[in-house]
């Protein structure tokens, strides 16, 4: 009696479209952690910019992984009852395939292991990236060929079984070290209206320079700045929705006020130390003359006439 039919063909293709997407979420996930542990000074993708690469791999990752091996489990019980569904060929063009692609991609880290060592690049973030490829690579090669030579089911062999096993759970560590890494959503929340907080800062001190520039004399307070010409309004608080501090403190001094709910310390250690030249791809809300701590912060300014000189006599020149 035949027991094949188009179930097990979608059956089959489920599990490989989970398969793919598993591998390349893990990957991603892997390259994120190294990114934030092994920052590269070379690279912009770190600190902040790496946790928030986190964040879809592990949504991903959440929903599709534990999909992945109940419904791989599920394949391997139906098996068993139906040992015919081995033959099916829809089942062993797919195994071959995610076999191919997986000798494939070992093939081409190798070859890229090699030529980043002749051209002198090799470094601890390119080799552990390297590692961590050709291991997630190999893992879908071992049991993917199991599968096609074996009769035996993965699960009924004590070391494949604990093949699997291990690396379900070393999966699972790195998910669960995931969410460790790209902190709490309240802290991430805090972060953001604290980097939009710098943000509006550094507008409102822009617009406080220009109106120097323009007048040659500093507003009185922030309800000068507002220009309906222009479309400016001094921005307010994100969160509160209360009015930034502004205070002239002399002719051409001045300082800016906000409550911080995070310290801009805290991402120092999560990033790569800042090159002596100044990055104009540094994130803003971190460069040193805004870092700040919990709490209320002041920043003094003073204009350099000379940086910054009023319009009119720098049209003269």
């Amino acid at each position: 009696m035949n027991k094949t039919g188009p179930k097990d063909v979608f059956g089959q293709l489920l599990a490989i479209i989970g398969l793919y997407t598993s591998v390349i979420a893990f990957g991603a996930l892997i390259f994120a952690l190294i990114n934030i542990y092994f920052p590269d000074v070379l690279s912009y993708d770190y600190g902040f910019s790496a946790k928030s690469s986190l964040r879809w791999p592990l949504a991903i990752l959440v929903i599709v992984f534990p999909l992945f091996v109940w419904w791989n489990s599920y394949l391997q019980k139906d098996l068993e009852e139906n040992p015919e569904k081995k033959e099916l060929r829809s089942r062993r063009w797919l195994l071959h395939f995610a076999l191919f692609s997986a000798a494939v991609v070992i093939i081409g880290d190798l070859i890229s292991l090699v030529y980043r060592f002749l051209n002198g690049d090799l470094t601890v973030i390119f080799v552990l990236k390297v590692l961590a490829v050709f291991l997630i690579a190999a893992s879908v090669f071992v049991y993917y060929l199991w599968n096609i030579r074996k009769k035996v089911p993965a699960m009924k062999d004590p070391k494949m079984k604990w093949f699997v096993r291990l690396v379900v759970i070393l999966a699972g560590f790195f998910i669960v070290f995931g969410f460790f890494s790209a902190g709490s959503p309240f802290g991430e929340r805090q972060r953001r209206f604290d980097e939009r907080r710098v943000q509006d800062l550094q507008m409102i001190q822009s617009e406080a320079v220009y109106y120097w520039q323009a007048k040659e004399r500093l507003p009185q307070n922030l309800d000068e700045l507002r220009d309906e010409i222009r479309g400016f309004t001094p921005p307010r608080d994100p969160e509160t929705g209360e009015s930034y501090v502004y205070n002239r403190k002399g002719p051409l001094e001045f300082e800016l006020c906000a409550i911080f709910k995070t310290s801009s310390e805290e991402a120092s250690l999560l990033r790569a130390p800042k090159p002596a030249f100044r990055d104009t791809y540094y994130p803003a809300p971190y460069q040193e003359s805004w870092s700040h701590g919990i709490g209320e912060k002041c920043f003094n300014r003073t204009i350099d006439p000379d940086l910054f000189p009023p319009l009119q006599k720098s049209q003269v020149r």
